[in-house]
């Protein structure tokens, strides 16, 4: 729960700044939105979250 949380607002955070320098419309920003909400709710999330979790489950294991 809390990686989502992050990713959601790690996501949030790029979206702004990209529609504050000009890189993104609010019109293609509403779209992408409203696709990423109905994905989530198709039969593809589950392996979408499997994917996620298990490339957060690398980048964690990571050690420098």
């Amino acid at each position: 729960m809390a990686i989502s949380l992050s990713v959601v607002v790690l996501l949030a955070i790029v979206m702004v700044v990209l529609i504050r320098g000009g890189s993104l419309k609010a019109g293609p920003a509403v779209v992408a939105i409203l696709f990423g909400f109905f994905l989530a709710s198709s039969g593809v999330a589950p392996a979408i979250r499997r994917v996620l979790d298990s490339i957060a489950q690398t980048v964690s294991g990571i050690s420098f």
